[in-house]
């Protein structure tokens, strides 16, 4: 077994129903807000003002969105990353073979968000990956100071950040000003090659920005490390402290969650007030909630482990990488030039409807590419190339 944690417990070797599950729900709850980066004016993300809200259901869809999924999921999925770079640590993984996972992954990174997706996550997860065994030797006490240091880091240098800005930078990038609809419409309708040209061109740019994400992505990450370490990830908690733990998260996170959401709509949606809630002041509430969602669907599939959801969404954990990345073609195919088309021609509401297309398909591919070949092929091709790399063989 692993070295044991604070508590004595030790990592696993062997594949834990429940986390895969989790990373299941992760990847598809992903896909509930990424399609909006595919299927509206990139202002649309954060405002439903600027573009696509038709009529109260779309602004009631963008509500349960901005309070129950935005980040949420990420946070989720960031968890269990972390959570996975200290199994492979505790399974001997030295920093050559680290170094080289996260070489790798930036790179996968940057071809995702060069030829689909421009909000790429898995950048930001190898930046912030570097530093992550750094602290795997804390304690669970130890992290939590840890992550609270780090999210106070994002809140203070967000703010900064905003304070950097004009107000037409923000009515360009978060309004509906009409110049930044015109070339977020002009930028959606783009072919291929002027996408890549585009994205390679902007690379340094597009570094510095990402480099901005990783104290709160790190905060994140620890979290999944600090839970397994004091022994609620592995049920060795009781059902009164896992309840506890989920009603103070949420007792703490949805009230100022919906108050931030109210204070944007009251505002009239202004685009200065809509860039500093989506992306600073709900970060520390987005974290308590993807908390929340760790411990509570982890004690619900522990109840139900063998049941058929839960094996569908191990499936699809199992192929998070892969997943995620066939969840961004899927909406190119649908919302891309060099596809559908359907680029700005949907509602909000519309296009949370087609984010369940790919959430469908995984769980019916996962379980059966699995039966067929064990792994991912992303999977597969992450691991053999950071063995090639260092040299180390299966």
């Amino acid at each position: 077994m692993g070295r044991a944690g604070e508590t004595g417990l030790p990592f696993p070797r062997e594949r834990i129903v429940e986390l895969d599950a989790l990373r299941g729900i992760a990847v598809i709850g992903i896909a509930w807000m990424n399609v909006y980066v595919f299927a509206l004016p990139l202002q649309a993300y954060y405002n439903p003002a600027a573009y696509g809200a038709q009529s109260a259901l779309d602004y009631a869809f963008w509500a349960v969105s901005f309070v129950l999924v935005e980040d949420k999921f990420r946070t989720l999925f960031a968890m269990l990353f972390g959570l996975g770079v200290a199994i492979m640590w505790e399974r001997g993984t030295g920093w050559r073979e680290h170094l080289a996972r996260m070489a790798l992954l930036f790179a996968i990174g940057v071809i995702h968000a060069t030829l689909l997706a421009s909000n790429d996550i898995l950048r930001v997860y190898a930046l912030a990956g570097l530093a992550l065994p750094l602290l795997l030797q804390l304690g669970w006490h130890g992290l939590g100071l840890a992550m609270i240091a780090l999210v106070a880091l994002h809140l203070g240098g967000g703010y900064v950040w905003l304070a950097s800005r004009s107000p037409e930078f923000f009515a360009l990038n978060f309004g509906g000003h009409p110049d930044g609809l015109a070339y977020a419409l002009e930028l959606g309708r783009e072919s291929v090659g002027d996408r890549i040209v585009r994205r390679l061109a902007s690379l340094p740019a597009t570094l510095a920005a990402i480099s901005a994400g990783v104290p709160i992505n790190l905060a994140s990450m620890l979290a999944g490390v600090a839970l397994w370490k004091s022994g609620l990830l592995p049920s060795r908690w009781s059902r009164g402290r896992v309840l506890g733990l989920i009603v103070l998260c949420c007792l703490v996170a949805l009230p100022a969650l919906t108050l931030i959401a109210f204070s944007a709509h009251s505002l009239a949606f202004d685009p200065q007030v809509v860039a500093r809630n989506a992306l600073v002041l709900s970060a520390p509430f987005d974290l308590l909630m993807g908390v929340a969602y760790a411990v509570a669907m982890l004690a619900l599939f522990t109840r139900i482990r063998d049941s058929l959801g839960v094996r569908l969404l191990a499936a699809a954990g199992r192929l998070s990488l892969t997943n995620y990345l066939m969840t961004s073609l899927v909406f190119s195919a649908l919302f891309a030039s060099w596809g559908a088309g359907l680029f700005a021609a949907v509602s909000r509401a519309e296009a949370l409807l087609l984010s369940l297309v790919p959430a469908a398909l995984m769980l019916v591919w996962s379980p059966l590419w699995l039966r067929l070949y064990g792994q991912g092929p992303t999977e597969r091709l992450w691991r053999a190339g950071a063995r090639a790399i260092t040299g180390r063989h299966a």
